[in-house]
Parts: structure tokens; C-alpha cells; sequence
């Protein structure tokens, strides 16, 4: 299956872009024109289910739908490096007359103008070079402001629209389009990049879910029949959420099942593991409290282990939670949750204060994610608790764990509280 490319560029590099793009086998291509950076917000917004993939024809376009921020596909850009200059210069330098201290610059690396004019044995003025901004208006400013003062004589940009502007302006302009190399690298980087993701998508993902229902009751309150039917009306919920993860059930013990499928299928469902599937099978068994543990793996053994270890995890927050181990050793949980966090399941620093501590890496992993999520390492014993979803005693019982080996000391007390005494500050060092 081909790769459905979308290429949005301007008027003098879309169809550079296209031919070289028509180089590569493995594209289809969508070329989409744009004469400003406002209409490419609806370029991507009416287009973004006809293409996997989004090359741009600059940083500057590629910076401003990255910070739109409702891209959900791949983006690359084709990087303007010293090399897409040489044309420019040989166009200023030797064919208009005009010196290099006299030309002004935007959206080039300092140390690329600097390198090219050494090379070519000439001084260059870093305030002549204007990089990367928000606003076109301000790289215009920066040409016609050099110019107007008779600083410069020429202008060399790599942005169609400063070109455009600074012409209006009666500026002398020298345009920076991509060479064929630079277009071919960023395609090439988006190949890898296609690979990879489809390698992830391919990965095997494991779900282990356990019903309240049938596992957390005494088989004396209902009569085998009763139970047996409670039991085949899960499997048949079950049966139809498998078929839309396109995966296989197995019933591995009283109200436990496992569903193998892959990443892909599963993250899609999942909203890249952000939500519990909004279908009315699953919808149907959280009324009946089902708790998931999902694992991803290489292998199917590695990817049922790791939900092993997510449905413990999940079992942690409570019934009806969903949590998933990564192939990386990261738990992300709970899935759907407000409140959800990112933790390491293996850290040999952790491991080395659980040692120490007789306090469980995961629990260790909990708290320093909740410390990141806060920005800060001062907390309560009330505060990590509500975080943690465990009573304060625990919470405070934890933090003595900590302070007895050095992790965490009592930095202060809250100045007022509305009931009891003042909550204790603690100061955690993981």
C-alpha cells in the first residue's frame, strides 16, 4: 500500500517538491498550494483524512501547524541548510556585483552564514541575519529596515511571501528555494519514519480483563445455570469488542479473559490509549466493573506478561480501571482518567531505593510521576494521596519510609487550614 503524501508548498517549489516526490515509489502524492500561512489551517483541516503524511515546503509553514496543534499525522519539513544558498549568492555576488556584507539574511543556522563566509573570505554582520519567527511581518521589517538605511543593497529569503512583500517594497531580493537534495532528505526521513510506525502498529498488544462480577463473588449466590449465563453474556459482549480490534478471545480463568490483537488496532480504538473505547460492548461491561490491563510487546508471551502487569496496576486505582505497559517499560494509566500519568516500570535508580525502603518500584515510579505532574517536590501526605488514590495513612506511612532513608524530609506546615491541624510539608528527593 502506498503512502499518501500531502505537499504543501507555494507556487515556485510545489512543483519541485511533486517531481522529485514522483522519484519515490512508495508515495502517492497530494499537492496542495498555499499563498498564506492562514490558509493552510484549512488545507489540513479539509484534507486531513485524504493523506497519511505532511511535507512542508519550510520550517515556517510547519511551525505554524505544529502550533495549531490539530495536526494527528506525521509532519516534516525541508530543511533550507547552507547548500540551498550557493544559487542565491552566485545570483547576487557575481551577477548583480552586489558584496556579502551588503546583503541581509532570514531563517538560516548563524554558524551556516558564518562558515560560507569564511569559505568565501569575507566578513559577515550577525545582525544583518534575521532566524526563525512567529510573524512574517517582522522578517519584512528586518530586510526593509537594513535596506532603508542603506545598511544592505539586497535581500536573500527563503519565505515566498517576504520575497513578495519586499518587492512591493521596491527591496532587491534574491529568492532561497530547496535543492533537489534537500526535498529527497526529508522524504527519506519520512520513509524511516513510516517504517517505523508501522513496525509499532504491528507490535502485539495484550488485553487481560477481569469481571467483579463473576470473580468477586461466592458461587453459593448463584446457581450454576445463573452463573453460567452471567458468564455467557460477558463472552458475548466480549466476543463483539474483539471483532473490531480485529484480535482473538481466550477465556483464562473465572471472569478472566485475554484478547490478543495489535498496537494499531488497539490504538486506534483507544485514542492512542487516552480514552476507554466509547463502544456500547465495553460501555455495557464497565457497569459491570471490568478492570483491563493491556500490554505491548515483541512477542506475544512479552506483551501478555506486560498486561499481566498493567491489570495489577489498574486493580490498584480501583475496579473498572484500565491501564497499559508499553513495550518500553513506561505505565500509562489511568486510561480516560483526568488524572492520568506516565511512569517507569523499571528504573534502576528505583530499584535501588525500593531496596532501600521496602516501598515497591511502581510505587516509587507513582510518586516521582506525581512530582513531575505538580512541578514541584514539596507535597502533603493529604495531597499524595489524593494523587495516589489511597487513604492518608497510607500516604503518610510511605512518606516515613521515605524520610527514614533520606528521600523526603518535613520542610514546613500549611499556614492555615479550615479543619484540624495544620497539614505537614514534605520535601521528596527521588
Amino acid at each position: 500500500m502506498k503512502i499518501r503524501l500531502g505537499i504543501i508548498g507555494v507556487e515556485d517549489n510545489l512543483k519541485l517538491m511533486e517531481s522529485v516526490a514522483k522519484e519515490y515509489s512508495e508515495f502517492i502524492t497530494f499537492p496542495y498550494l498555499h499563498s498564506t500561512l492562514e490558509e493552510i489551517f484549512d488545507i489540513l483541516q479539509t484534507h486531513q483524512y485524504d493523506v497519511d503524511m505532511w511535507l512542508f515546503s519550510g520550517y515556517l509553514p510547519y511551525s505554524v501547524a505544529r502550533q495549531w496543534g490539530k495536526v494527528d499525522k506525521p509532519m516534516f519539513f525541508i530543511t533550507y541548510t547552507g547548500s540551498c544558498l550557493y544559487k542565491s549568492l552566485y545570483h547576487a555576488l557575481y551577477e548583480n556585483r552586489v558584496n556579502f556584507n551588503e546583503l541581509s539574511f532570514d531563517c538560516f543556522a548563524p554558524n551556516e552564514i558564518t562558515q560560507i563566509a569564511e569559505e568565501l573570505g569575507v566578513s559577515f554582520n550577525p545582525d544583518y541575519l534575521k532566524q526563525y519567527d512567529k510573524s512574517t511581518e517582522l522578517i519584512v521589517e528586518h530586510h526593509y529596515e537594513l535596506w532603508k538605511n542603506g545598511k544592505t543593497k539586497a535581500a536573500v529569503t527563503s519565505i515566498w511571501r517576504v520575497s513578495n512583500e519586499l518587492k512591493k517594497m521596491g527591496v532587491p531580493v534574491f529568492r532561497v528555494n530547496p535543492t533537489k537534495n534537500a526535498i529527497q532528505s526529508a522524504m527519506n526521513v519520512a520513509l524511516r519514519t513510516n517504517e517505523m510506525l508501522l513496525f509499532k502498529e504491528r507490535q502485539i498488544a495484550v488485553q487481560l480483563l477481569e469481571s467483579v462480577t463473576l470473580s468477586g463473588l461466592a458461587i453459593d449466590l448463584y446457581s450454576s445455570d445463573e452463573y453460567y449465563h452471567k458468564e455467557l453474556q460477558i463472552t458475548q459482549k466480549l466476543l463483539k469488542y474483539t471483532k473490531k480490534v480485529q484480535g482473538s478471545l481466550k477465556k483464562v480463568g473465572p471472569g478472566r479473559y485475554i484478547i490478543f490483537s495489535t498496537r494499531g488496532a488497539l490504538s486506534k480504538i483507544t485514542k492512542e490509549f487516552t480514552a476507554v473505547p466509547d463502544l456500547e460492548e465495553i460501555q455495557q461491561l464497565s457497569q459491570r466493573s471490568v478492570t483491563c490491563g493491556i500490554g505491548i510487546g515483541q512477542s506475544a508471551y512479552e506483551a501478555e506478561i506486560h498486561a499481566g502487569k498493567a491489570l495489577l496496576h489498574a486493580k490498584e486505582y480501583g475496579n473498572g480501571t484500565w491501564m497499559v505497559l508499553f513495550d518500553n517499560k513506561k505505565i500509562s494509566g489511568p486510561i480516560g482518567n483526568s488524572e492520568k500519568s506516565e511512569y517507569s516500570y523499571e528504573s534502576t535508580q528505583f530499584q535501588t531505593i525500593s531496596e532501600q525502603t521496602s516501598l515497591s518500584v511502581s510505587t516509587i515510579s507513582k510518586i516521582d510521576s506525581i512530582l513531575n505532574t505538580i512541578g514541584k517536590t514539596e507535597i502533603t501526605a493529604h495531597d499524595l494521596a489524593q494523587h495516589m488514590q489511597i487513604i492518608p495513612r497510607s500516604a503518610r506511612r510511605i512518606i516515613d519510609q521515605l524520610m527514614k532513608k533520606g528521600f523526603a524530609k518535613e520542610i514546613a506546615e500549611e499556614t492555615s487550614h479550615p479543619r484540624g491541624r495544620p497539614r505537614k510539608i514534605y520535601q521528596i528527593t527521588l
